[in-house]
Parts: structure tokens; sequence; C-alpha cells
């Protein structure tokens, strides 16, 4: 069983650090009255995590011999885009 360390250092950040907003930063942000959104935000407004791909990868199954898959993660990081990439030329040539 793990002994728990002590006290973790406090996060908190005086609200007084925040800089001041501009007249810009207000023009865009969103205007609530009563928890009733009255104009939504607008300007640099963007979703959470990565931006969705164009055409996104999808997941397969595939069973390589052992030596093959060896091979290719004995190349480092990244294997799997050099093992796509192979695999887009060798279609190429054909």
């Amino acid at each position: 069983m793990s002994v728990k360390s002590g006290k973790s250092p406090s996060t908190w950040v005086d609200p007084d650090d925040a800089p001041e907003w501009s007249d810009e930063m207000f023009a865009r942000a969103e205007l609530a009255e009563g928890g009733k959104v009255i104009r939504p935000a607008t300007g640099a407004v963007r979703g959470r995590g990565r931006p969705r791909a164009e055409s996104p990868k999808q997941q397969v199954s595939v069973r390589l011999d052992q030596d093959v898959l060896a091979g290719l993660k004995n190349t480092g990081p990244g294997w799997q885009n050099r093992m796509n990439q192979a695999l887009r030329e060798w279609l190429a040539r054909q």
C-alpha cells in the first residue's frame, strides 16, 4: 500500500491578477441575463478537441507475420504512418 505524500501545492490564482478586458473582448463575449443568452459569443470561439479531418483514417485489424511487425516497430515512432505510406506507394505501382 502506498503512502500518501503531503499536501500538494495550491493551484489557486488570485482573480486580481487576471488581465483587464478590452472593448474588443467585451464586444465578442456572450451576453446573458438571468441565465438566458441574449447574444451568443462571436469571434474566436471554437469547439473542444482536435478539428475533424477531411478524410479521417479508418481503424482496421490486420494480421502480420511476427518478423514483419517487429521490423516495422523497430523503425521507431511513426511506424504505422510509414506502413500506410508504403502500402500507398505499392498501390500506385499496381
